[in-house]
């Protein structure tokens, strides 16, 4: 199995005033293709850990590998390649463009690789039949469901076909059949990897796996190989 994501004796500690120790020692592999959730009460370090996984945060100490590299000591403009290039983001707010099309909406995530516009869009009406949205790419997102705007939101995620894709509590603002809607999509995405944030124990179950934080500490993890 090949790695996708490598943590090493990752710790996070913000300085004064805060003085607070968000993560300690946390060491996992996430292999290609593997859904995974972290779960945890909140304070127990989710957020930070996620921000750390797509680079948006640097770890005060340990090693992160995305697709095999080492990010660790990688300048903010390598990091900024890497997110383009390897990392999909999918948010709780779908932060969709309201006055473009859905087929638009996710052709902007292939802007910053610098692909052709029409090529853009042809990689965008995929990555929208992948999701089950084939008949939505010209409506716009306020012609759309919630669980239809969050299915464009991951279908903007994995059009640039990413290294991984990381969802912060992507059934937050759903009720439950859109949710278990979008939660079937992220599952049935064989050829992605997925780690997603979740308080909810349904979603975090419908993964491959569970990795539970507690006081910033892995103190459970549901992959014996792991």
């Amino acid at each position: 199995m090949t790695p996708a994501l490598e943590l090493i004796g990752v710790g996070k500690t913000y300085p004064p005033p805060a003085r607070v120790t968000a993560l300690s020692d946390v060491d996992f592999i996430v292999y290609r293709g593997q859904k995974v959730a972290i779960t945890g009460a909140s304070g127990a370090g989710k957020s930070t850990l996620l921000s750390i996984l797509g680079t948006l945060e640097r770890p005060s100490s340990g090693t992160v590998r995305i697709a095999g590299t080492d990010t660790s000591a990688m300048r903010d403009a390598q990091l900024s390649r890497v997110r383009a290039w390897h990392i999909g983001f999918v948010f709780q707010q779908f932060f969709l463009l309201e006055h473009l099309t859905v087929l638009d909406n996710v052709a902007t995530g292939l802007v910053y690789r610098g692909v052709p516009a029409a090529e853009r869009r042809r990689r965008a009406a995929e990555a929208l039949d992948r999701v089950g949205l084939a008949g939505r790419v010209r409506h716009r997102p306020a012609q759309l469901s919630g669980g239809e705007r969050q299915r464009v939101a991951i279908a903007r995620a994995v059009v640039g076909r990413p290294a991984v894709v990381l969802a912060d509590e992507p059934t937050g603002n759903l009720d439950s059949a859109n949710g278990r809607d979008v939660v079937d999509v992220l599952a049935a995405l064989d050829d992605t990897t997925v780690v997603l944030i979740t308080h909810n124990a349904d979603v975090a179950a419908a993964m491959q796996r569970q990795i539970h934080l507690r006081d910033g500490r892995i103190v459970h993890d549901s992959d014996a190989a792991a």
